[in-house]
């Protein structure tokens, strides 16, 4: 059994002052921004995953307030596993550094390469697309706490594949928190059979839970058990020094000193809901 304990991906630290000093902005290094790449191909069971995004933005300094999108990208996305590969583009909508398709033909176990040319660079990274289980069933436990208080946890069960090496990101959003909370697990100890994933943080009846899971490869189980501990409170919390530039599998073709973070990653998704009795 694995348990999601506060993992939070993204963090967002908001500090404000009140003092009769004058406030002093401490002059840092300023290095030219970096493309950052949200590739993530996700096709929810049940749907035709025509429909596909991909967002770019780009790093910005200190003090900045706003994260700067990156617009007049071009990107296409290409099935090599097939004789004739085929080619899907993805169009920016407007200029908000979302680029859409609408076409997309997701296919399990082939492989995807992945191109964005932006600012006379060229960006490039391969990935193949991963199944996932279906989540079969959900379950309340009220189990006993200190004293005479009692605390809820909720289970989804999925069947894990034993024919191969098997890696799942898990997400759940409380109704009650602000943001998602993930975790990354395998199937080392649990090959071939059912497993589970729990979670507990507080839940109370009306709670809203909105569950979700991925089968994913293992390169990207390592950046994200990376990036999880690097954003979250086992490295120190939130004001801890990240251990090093945490960087993805896309490439910078053009100059691979100038390269980008993010990551190009396909696979299905299955999910749902769940309120609290």
């Amino acid at each position: 059994m694995k348990t999601i304990t506060k993992y939070i991906v993204l963090i967002v630290i908001a500090v404000t002052a009140f003092s009769c000093e004058e406030v002093v902005n401490v002059d840092l290094d300023t290095e030219n921004p970096k493309l950052v790449i949200d590739a993530s191909i996700k096709w929810k069971k049940g749907t035709d995953g025509k429909t596909q995004k991909i967002v770019l933005t780009t790093t910005t300094d200190y003090y900045s307030n706003t994260i700067p999108v990156a617009t007049g990208a071009q990107i296409t996305v290409k099935n090599i596993s097939l004789s004739s590969p085929i080619t899907y583009s993805f169009v920016e909508d407007g200029q908000t550094g979302m680029y859409i398709c609408t076409n997309f033909e997701p296919k399990i176990g082939n492989e995807y390469e992945l191109i964005i040319k932006y600012k006379n660079q060229n960006y490039s990274s391969k990935s193949t697309f991963t199944a996932t289980p279906t989540i079969e069933n959900i379950e309340q436990i009220t189990k006993p706490g200190f004293g005479d208080e009692k605390f809820i946890e909720i289970k989804f069960y999925f069947q894990d594949n034993g024919n191969e090496d098997n890696y799942y990101l898990a997400g759940v959003k409380n109704s009650t928190l602000v943001i998602p909370e993930y975790g990354v697990i395998d199937d080392r100890f649990t090959q071939g059979n059912r497993m589970s994933i729990s979670y507990q943080n507080d839940l109370k009846k009306d709670d809203v839970v909105d569950y979700s899971l991925q089968g994913i490869t293992k390169s990207y189980a390592n950046y994200m058990s990376k990036l999880i501990l690097i954003s979250g409170t086992q490295s120190g919390g939130p004001f801890a020094t990240a251990p090093a530039t945490l960087r993805g599998n896309v490439v910078n073709t053009t100059n691979s000193e100038n390269f980008p973070f993010g990551y190009f990653q396909l696979s299905e998704i299955d999910s749902g809901s769940y309120t609290v009795k």
